[in-house]
């Protein structure tokens, strides 16, 4: 298993849009994906809803875990769409 905590930098947080970015990635491979939060609430990283369900605002930290074969591909994948603010200024 593979895991790397983040910091979600967009200003308008964890909302739908990232959300749907976020599914869309991390549906490309095969591992099992989850995220977790500073207060250990844990979901499928390939469900909209449990994602939604975390409430992210911008500063919140979360870790990105992924296992099975494309696992250092998807957290690489997953760690740099957060980076990158989801696309947004």
């Amino acid at each position: 298993m593979i895991r790397e905590q983040v910091t979600i930098q967009n200003d308008q947080g964890f909302h739908v849009r990232p959300a749907q970015l976020f599914v869309t990635e991390s549906n490309k491979f095969s591992s099992t994906i989850k995220l977790i939060t500073e207060n250990d609430n844990t979901v499928d990283g390939k469900s909209i809803l449990g994602l939604m369900t975390l409430g992210l605002a911008q500063g919140s930290t979360v870790t990105i875990t992924a296992e099975g074969a494309d696992e250092e591909a998807a957290v690489r994948a997953l760690v740099e769409l957060v980076n990158s603010k989801f696309g947004e200024a």
